[in-house]
């Protein structure tokens, strides 16, 4: 309980002295009784923040599934941006409070979605927890991941590689201006929106606080797309994000990552040892932009300078971007999703969408001490707060493989990998692969790192109507894409 006290505190005869007034105070005599009592709590202080709780959201349909919870599409009922649909990604404490990793890594995703707004990065709403779960509240990207079109067409032409290997790279280059490494990119954590442009998620892996000078030692990420570095536990920076781009860029243009075998193991191994192979049928351009990505050595690798993200956008391979403009949405994708609503969940997994969208009973129970670790999950997007205040007067996920052969392609985290799997030091290098049709270069020091890729696979692609049944055309095909992103190949 508190008391309220009114008093006058108009300004003091100009004539009175310090003496004087003490005097005057002596005589004040203030009792309890004479107040005003009011109980301060959630519902008396902060009236115009919106209480954000699990009963705001109807859940409509079941977008993803991993180890730790579910994605939900939902629809908010009440309050602020009643209506509108978002995305519910859902975590288990029980899960997770038995890792500190883990732990780490879920409260690491909600301080960075806190502090990053960017074009293409997706935004953080609400978070709230119950006592069993942790609830993030997400913008719908309805346009589904960019991995569903990379299965769709096999690979991709370099001018649609292009445009977005520039939005991501756009992205990297704001996280790391804040000090933030991502560490798992990768098709399935590359959404589209429904105008069909980029947007990073699933920033558990993220690291904050990695500046110019510093490195971390956490061994996290997708085999497929990890830098050496990681792998030789010899600590690593914002580099590792540029390499991941180059691995990005071959399997975008090729249709598989630089680096596979049947097993962890042996991707590993030619991360760390073989040469990489380049398609023939690249332009001189993107071999060139490859070699620079995937250097073995992080400090020669390109982007690892200190202009970041300015050293790779520089490249004659972006030579047709208009920066300004792709920052601004004024540059049209190569793909639109086709969409019939704003809840349309087409461009997911029909695995996951035809599954009821109910979120199992809250039914676990952590200890007081267990649920210290997450105070301060709650938020509420400024946005969000900004129309409450009208209206008074006052994110290593489970995913699906890719239909490569041998690759298991499966997120790691420490826990998942033992010590004695990593790779000393100045391992030595096995002889190259004889490969006939790609072009052969080392990645030691002084040029970069990979391995055998699979030709190029039949490409379906859609036809104009977008309900018809897909053509197949042999490799090479015509990019289908705006006049203005073609490039001059």
């Amino acid at each position: 309980m508190a008391g309220f006290f009114h008093m006058d505190l108009d300004q003091p005869d100009e004539n009175v002295s310090d003496d004087e007034l003490e005097d005057e105070m002596e005589d004040v005599v203030i009792t309890v009784h004479d107040c005003e009592k009011f109980e301060i709590s959630e519902n008396s202080v902060n009236k115009g923040t919106e209480q954000i709780g699990l009963e705001c959201f109807e859940l409509l349909k079941v977008l993803g599934n991993g180890t730790y919870g579910k994605v939900f599409q939902v629809r908010k009922v009440s309050g602020s941006n009643s209506g509108e649909v978002f995305a519910m990604k859902v975590v288990k404490k029980a899960k997770i409070v038995c890792n500190a990793k883990d732990v780490e890594h879920t409260k690491a995703e909600r301080s960075v979605l806190e502090k990053v707004k960017h074009p293409f990065i997706v935004d953080l709403f609400y978070a709230f927890q119950t006592a069993g779960k942790l609830y993030l509240i997400l913008e719908y990207l309805s346009g589904g991941e960019l991995f569903m079109q990379l299965e769709r067409k096999g690979f991709f032409m370099e001018d649609t590689a292009c445009f977005y290997l520039a939005e991501i790279s756009m992205a990297l280059g704001h996280l790391h201006q804040k000090g933030i490494i991502y560490r798992d990119l990768k098709p399935e954590n590359i959404m589209l929106t429904n105008k069909g442009h980029v947007k990073l998620t699933d920033l558990g892996l993220c690291k904050e606080s990695i500046h110019d000078g510093m490195v971390t030692h956490t061994f996290c990420g997708t085999v497929e797309y990890m830098a050496p570095e990681i792998f030789m536990r010899s600590g690593h920076n914002r580099a590792v994000d540029w390499w991941s781009l180059g691995a990005l860029m071959y399997d975008m243009l090729t249709g598989a990552p630089p680096f596979t075998d049947e097993n962890r193991k042996k991707t590993v191994d030619k991360i760390l040892k073989c040469k990489l192979s380049l398609p023939l049928y690249l332009t001189q351009e993107a071999r060139d932009l490859l070699k620079k990505l995937l250097q073995r050595s992080a400090s020669l690798r390109l982007g690892a300078g200190p202009d970041d993200a300015s050293e790779v956008q520089a490249h004659p391979f972006f030579r047709h971007t208009n920066w300004e403009e792709l920052l601004a949405h004024q540059v049209e994708p190569p793909f639109k999703p086709l969409l019939r609503s704003a809840d349309d969940v087409s461009q997911f997994d029909s695995k996951f969408t035809s599954q009821p969208p109910v979120d199992s009973p809250d039914d676990s129970f952590l200890s007081e001490s267990a649920n210290q670790v997450f105070l301060g999950f709650t938020y509420v997007a400024p946005s969000v707060l900004e129309n409450v205040k009208e209206k008074f007067s006052f994110e290593p996920k489970v995913r699906s493989p890719r239909e490569l052969p041998g690759s298991p392609r499966t997120p790691v985290s420490p826990v998942m990998f033992a010590r004695g799997d990593c790779w000393p030091q100045g391992a030595s290098a096995e002889q190259p692969m004889e490969m006939s049709t790609m072009e052969q270069t080392d990645t030691s020091s002084s040029s970069s790192a990979a391995s055998e890729a699979s030709a190029p696979i039949p490409i379906r692609w859609p036809s104009s109507g977008g309900e018809q049944l897909y053509k197949k055309k042999a490799y090479p095909l015509n990019s289908k894409t705006p006049e203005h992103l073609r490039m001059n190949l």
